[in-house]
């Protein structure tokens, strides 16, 4: 059998030669979220509600187009991609109805990505449940099945779906993340997760909610790898992983008392009922809820609304037809009815609550439930399930373990669950200080200064970091979805192209990861379509490192000689005893010229359709802080990496490693130095010995410019000097800025 591409051993990501691999990922991309037929971004209404007629193929992009977006990722440094996808995307036209032509488009996506040279690990992504409930996910069916009726989500706030609001311009930031506290998903992930213990009425094709949901959703992850598996050229060369199910929550499991809101409800926004309230509502009756907003120390309450759905209900009527996709409901689950009255918590005919903390134990044993007990019992469960299910077709999968968001991980370490070949997969105020209980007060968490912020950013990582390991395992840590968000400061950068808060808020991110320790990341996100009116188009959010408003940051500031291969060579030899500085000495002989480097290196348009931002928005173009996201990091390293980092206002990277063995000839330790920050005229390297070079290549469909050094065993560092240049503006004027001068100079918002 063939070495596997990439392996884990204890905490660390290994190749075929045993070098240890820094994964440097993105997330792509994110209008994979929603369909290409009818083309349906959050913003639009129409033909929202024929959700079993759609078709995702041509996400994340038309094969056409994929070695445009792969080949630009590539020279930005990236060799790890988060590959989003959605259960709707394979079985939104009904129960096992799966959809052969978009599984096809896939696998060619993904032998085009294998051409690039990534790792690729399969995300079946989901928010808050589905489409339908405002995130994405789940087919339209799922809801059908619970007894759901997403038509009437929004006369009783059920869910606040962006594609239903009133003024889709006006859909506040943020608040689709509040659906997971309102009624619909409390509903969704309580059945999905526990639904045999606290819906045992609940019985559809002879089965519990939940072991039909489960069964769907595990079946359709499972075919979707039988397929990859017998393309025979994508299982383990390109695809060497896959997650369970993205942020999962536990719905009403655990809920101390539906009157009240539990304290570990950090976010709310907007209305904020309590679970009470949502039943009431979902049921059609009017009550007066709480309103909240976000501010500078956290959320307030900003009044109370009335929420009156005058009647109407958020669950399916009694004459719904069941047989529209085939499935039979027990006679003793009846539509028309609140699924929670008919298992007595409520009694509808007073409007009295009965049983407060239905949730708060088990049902069976009488166990105090809350969020860890969920964790380890009910999200275990489904886990692995999931895990026999992908195993029994990628037998080498590893596989991305990742447990409710920010929550306390599983107790694994040391037991069955503690499997060599699994990740830990995870996701200005400390919000893990907070969560932990390490403030009395948001207020205390506040981190004023650019310093104490980035320190802030690096210690929440690492403790994160650390808690995997204490509870989950020695295992690799990723993280998968980090970000900064682009339209910061009222969209003062789309309005100027002065992109230094966004710059300084990437920055400060990527300082984080690098020091925190962690084995990789993937930004959150990839996006081919993002303007500066609409964002990512989902829910307002505008996280995409790329848009079609902004402009392509250059891979080099000068342009070099044609008709050579370009390679810079130290001095150095392997002798250990060999001085410890040395510089390139060799001319930029650079492989494009005057003539073809636009052509050769520059991203065409990637969308058939020019962005149509109207002026007020803002559509000065910018480079949007690329010159924070594209930096220099390890690839492949021999030994360890013991610590590396890039100074950005200083243009240094270094990295300390620790080796066994001297390097071979055919398999050095290798970094990714992107030219904009490290020309080859303008660059220098000091080393603790060994020699190096650096060389420009397109072995993986894209130009990249690598420094590769053969040393010694034992502790070797290395520290390489390329050009300064001023942060977050279109270059022109090179100044040479501090952090602080330019906050001082901008306001300075981090995510």
């Amino acid at each position: 059998m063939a070495p596997l591409r990439l392996r884990i051993e204890g905490c660390k990501f290994r190749d075929t030669e045993n070098r240890e691999v820094t994964v440097r990922g993105i997330n792509v991309a994110g209008d994979a979220k929603f369909p290409t037929s009818p083309d349906l971004p959050s913003h639009r209404r129409d033909d929202f509600f024929d959700g079993d007629e759609v078709s995702f193929i041509g996400r994340p992009f038309s094969v056409d187009e994929a070695h445009l977006h792969f080949s630009r990722l590539k020279r930005w440094g990236y060799n790890f991609m988060r590959y989003v996808w959605t259960w709707e995307a394979i079985e939104h036209a009904g129960p096992r109805r799966y959809d052969e032509d978009w599984i096809q488009h896939t696998i060619e996506v993904l032998r085009l990505a294998k051409d690039h040279g990534f790792y690729v690990f399969m995300d079946p992504h989901q928010d808050v449940w589905s489409r339908f409930t405002g995130g994405s996910g789940a087919p339209m069916w799922t809801l059908y099945a619970m007894g759901l009726n997403p038509h009437s989500f929004a006369a009783t706030e059920a869910s606040l779906v962006h594609n239903t609001y009133p003024e889709p311009a006006e859909y506040p930031k943020m608040i689709w993340s509040t659906n997971y506290t309102r009624m619909a998903c409390q509903v969704i992930f309580t059945l999905f997760f526990a639904g045999k213990d606290f819906a045992p009425k609940a019985i559809i094709d002879g089965k519990n909610i939940q072991d039909y949901l489960q069964g769907h959703f595990i079946a359709a992850c499972k075919y979707l790898a039988q397929r990859i598996h017998e393309a025979g050229d994508i299982e383990n060369d390109v695809v060497i992983g896959w997650e369970s199910m993205n942020e999962p929550n536990r719905g009403l499991i655990g809920w101390p008392d539906l009157t009240t809101i539990p304290g570990e409800q950090k976010l709310q926004k907007g209305t904020s009922p309590t679970a009470w309230q949502a039943i009431l509502t979902g049921s059609g009756r009017s009550c007066e809820i709480d309103t909240w907003e976000f501010g500078g120390l956290g959320p307030y309450k900003s009044g109370t609304k009335l929420v009156d759905p005058k009647g109407e209900s958020a669950w399916l009527p009694g004459d719904y037809d069941d047989s529209r996709y085939g499935w039979k409901r027990d006679p003793d689950w009846k539509l028309g009815e609140c699924l929670w009255a008919q298992h007595d918590i409520w009694d509808p005919t007073t409007d009295q609550l009965l049983r407060k903390d239905y949730f708060a134990r088990h049902p069976k044993t009488g166990k105090k439930i809350d969020y860890e007990y969920f964790t380890n019992n009910y999200y275990m469960d489904m886990y692995r399930k999931h895990k026999q299910a992908i195993r029994s077709v990628h037998e080498d999968a590893i596989l991305f373990c990742q447990p409710p968001v920010l929550e306390i991980p599983p107790s694994l370490k040391g037991t069955e669950d503690d499997d060599p070949n699994m990740v830990n997969r995870y996701w200005n105020v400390d919000v893990f200080g907070i969560l932990r209980g390490k403030y009395i007060s948001p207020a205390f968490a506040i981190k004023v200064g650019e310093t104490a912020i980035r320190n802030c950013l690096r210690d929440q990582l690492s403790a994160i970091r650390q808690e995997g390991i204490d509870y989950m395992g020695n295992h690799p840590c990723v993280f998968t979805e980090i970000g900064i968000p682009y339209d910061m400061d009222d969209k003062y950068a789309y309005r100027t192209g002065d992109y230094t808060s966004q710059s300084l808020a990437m920055d400060a991110n990527h300082f984080a990861l690098e020091a925190s320790g962690v084995n990789g990341y993937a930004l959150w996100i990839y996006m081919a379509n993002n303007n500066h009116e609409w964002g990512d188009l989902w829910n307002g959010e505008d996280l995409s490192i790329f848009s079609l408003d902004d402009k392509i940051l250059p891979l080099s500031p000068s342009e070099g000689t044609s008709g050579q291969k370009s390679t810079n060579v130290s001095t150095i030899s392997i002798d250990q005893t060999s001085p410890a500085y040395s510089e390139s000495r060799s001319a930029d002989h650079s492989p494009i010229s005057p003539k073809n480097l636009k052509k050769t290196l520059s991203t065409p348009s990637i969308s058939t359709e020019r962005s149509s931002t109207p002026a007020d928005i803002g559509n000065k173009a910018g480079f949007r802080a690329a010159e924070a996201y594209v930096r220099p990091s390890p690839i492949t390293t021999v030994g360890d990496v013991i610590s590396y980092s890039f100074d950005l206002r200083n243009a240094t990277f270094t990295l300390s490693l620790e080796c066994k063995a001297a390097t071979k000839e055919e398999a050095p330790t290798e970094m990714f130095l992107p030219e904009f920050h490290f020309p080859r005229d303008n660059t220098q390297i000091q080393v603790s010995g060994g020699k190096w070079t650096i060389s420009v290549d397109d072995a993986d469909g894209g130009m990249i410019q690598r420094l590769r050094w053969w040393h010694g065993e034992g502790s070797q560092n290395i520290t390489v000097r390329g050009m300064k240049r001023r942060q977050g503006i279109s270059m022109g004027k090179e100044e040479e800025e501090g952090y602080l001068d330019q906050c001082q100079q901008s306001k300075c918002n981090m995510m």
